[in-house]
């Protein structure tokens, strides 16, 4: 599977794809087209959860690599989305306890790259990511994973909230990166486990941090506040793997 991400022009060939089940990431359409084809198109990026942006024709025009656009682009995955099911699947196959990575907010490319590269070299069995307000498996990503795409799954749905209750159902207690928790080495953070990383600015939302067990944070000397994304998200994993290994 190649690594290239494909930006598709025009309402048949979006359409087209759409219908074929090719995993798009992201439709933008003209603001204030309502015609035929493009509420056709909007249908059936609903059924398939597609992401549909509303913007400028100007917007458009510098989107556009054919200047046919025809008033709707499609961005097309560089590679297939996994269901959450495959991964709690995986983790069945290899008779371990679930170890999960769901990103809330995570917007760059070589962060999400760099974070699955790492989940994979970590054991986890999945990285989950939101549908919206986040980067999907363009091909920046690809290339960033190192190869690693093709080993681990990655899910994207589109409640992450939802998806932890539903995971917890199934046995999985969650962590929240925050820098308001316990220091993580006084946190037992063994067993069936999902970590949930957020974005630099903002961590992990309010929302999504009510749904999770308890909260760790990884001791800071430094002046600033943060680390790096990719990085909080390599310390945590590997804590979860200490943990595992010397439990």
């Amino acid at each position: 599977m190649g690594y290239r991400e494909e930006i598709i022009e025009g309402r048949n060939v979006v359409l087209e794809a759409l219908k074929s089940g090719r995993p798009v990431d992201k439709i933008f359409v003209e603001d204030g087209c309502q015609d035929g084809p493009i509420l056709t198109i909007k249908r059936e990026a609903k059924k398939r959860d597609a992401i549909i942006k509303y913007v400028s024709k100007e917007r458009l025009d510098q989107l556009s690599e054919t200047k046919k656009h025809q008033g709707v682009i499609a961005y097309i995955a560089a590679y297939e989305y996994s269901e959450v099911e495959d991964i709690m699947a995986l983790a069945k196959e290899r008779c371990e306890d679930p170890f999960i990575i769901l990103l809330d907010n995570i917007e760059d490319p070589h962060n999400l790259g760099a974070i699955i590269r790492t989940a994979h070299q970590a054991g986890a069995h999945g990285v989950i990511i939101p549908k919206n307000r986040a980067v999907g498996l363009t091909s920046t990503v690809a290339r960033t994973s190192a190869g690693a795409l093709n080993y681990i799954p990655v899910a994207r749905v589109t409640n992450l909230s939802q998806t932890i209750d539903k995971l917890k159902k199934e046995g999985l207690w969650f962590v929240s990166a925050d820098m308001d928790g316990d220091v993580m080495y006084k946190t037992n953070l063994t067993g069936p486990v999902g970590l949930v990383i957020g974005s630099e600015g903002e961590g992990v939302s309010r929302l999504v941090k009510e749904h999770c067990d308890i909260n760790a944070r990884i001791p800071m000397k430094g002046q600033i506040d943060s680390l790096n994304a990719s990085v909080a998200a390599g310390v945590l994993m590997y804590e979860i793997v200490r943990q595992r290994e010397f439990k």
